[in-house]
């Protein structure tokens, strides 16, 4: 098969279009044979070599894929030959084959085409599992959520609209604002203009900044609020005033996806299976796709999102 692949760490022109060993299913596994993947922040970080694969996983950058089932391993059940499926990756999407544990992959959800259900599984995975499984969003309550142009950002408006809540934005232009509002958020934030901590007040935080934003998430909490960072876009370390998070009988949770055991991968994707796949049925919760690129530019669309300005998410078209 080919795939892209990189022989050291650099910039976007390092990705290469190569041919490289198929993989084959091992007990458990599901071989798929790749229609399309995703590009996301984490892709960058691996591309200049900050962000490596758990071990054993595939080298090969790309956290999620869409396809069509070609082979099954050994004790597979539930899953047919040619069921057409998106999945959720420790690695490897970036390619035309990849083997996937059977309990990450997923159905279209309905009415969600092949390609566009590319960019579906890692923002659902990780909103459904940060902000209902871990912080408990209920209806009345207020949801910020920094980045909200960003993948994540745009899937987690619509999961909080959905589930009866107020949505609170950041983002970095009065356009990307607008675009944001179109998905249901309520307050819109320009973080270059306006301290995000005065304007609002939410129970639950989605952050990807990390210690650039810690204290000022913590104040921006309501009493028995949730703090739960996904991404150290603004830093790794931080200083954190105690009194004030006792004072609001708060929590701070830091979380990371890609690197929980394969059980907990799988009883996430479960989950999103059971209850966030009625809501993209219904169209409550919608893929945003910025553009779709043939797999062959991977490298342009890194540049893509490292120069910003992308609403959604970028897919990379894999078949022709």
């Amino acid at each position: 098969m080919h795939a892209i692949t990189q022989r050291e760490p650099g910039g976007p022109e390092v990705l290469v279009w190569t041919e490289v060993p198929d993989p084959e299913p091992g007990p458990g596994e599901i071989l798929v044979d790749v229609a399309a993947t995703a590009v996301n922040r984490a892709d960058l970080l691996q591309r200049k070599g900050f962000y490596p694969p758990p071990a054993g996983s595939s080298e090969i950058i790309g956290l999620e894929c869409s396809g069509t089932v070609a082979a099954l391993g050994e004790g597979v059940v539930g899953w047919q030959v040619g069921d057409e499926v998106c999945a959720l990756l420790a690695g490897g999407g970036y390619a035309e084959k990849v083997v996937v544990p059977a309990g990450q992959v997923l159905p279209l959800p309905p009415g969600v085409d092949l390609v566009t259900a590319a960019g579906l599984p890692e923002v659902a995975a990780t909103v459904w599992s940060n902000v209902v499984r871990t912080a408990g969003l209920s209806a009345g309550e207020t949801l910020l959520v920094h980045g909200g142009a960003g993948g994540i950002g745009t899937h987690a408006i619509q999961v909080g609209k959905a589930l009866g809540a107020t949505v609170a934005v950041t983002a970095g232009s009065a356009e990307r604002l607008d675009r944001c509002a179109e998905l249901g958020a309520d307050i819109l934030l320009n973080y270059k203009e306006v301290a995000f901590e005065d304007e609002v007040k939410a129970d639950v935080i989605l952050d990807n900044m990390g210690a650039k934003y810690l204290g000022r998430n913590v104040a921006a909490l309501n009493r028995l609020g949730r703090l739960v960072v996904i991404g150290m876009q603004g830093g790794v370390t931080g200083e954190l005033n105690l009194g004030a998070l006792l004072s609001k009988n708060a929590t701070v949770t830091a979380t990371s996806l890609r690197y929980r055991p394969t059980a907990e991968k799988a009883e996430i994707v479960t989950d999103v299976r059971e209850r966030l796949w009625p809501l993209v049925a219904s169209g409550a919760v919608k893929p945003i796709t910025h553009e779709v690129l043939p797999i062959q530019r991977a490298g342009d669309a890194h540049r893509l999102l490292d120069e910003g300005g992308v609403f959604g998410k970028v897919v990379l078209s894999v078949r022709p």
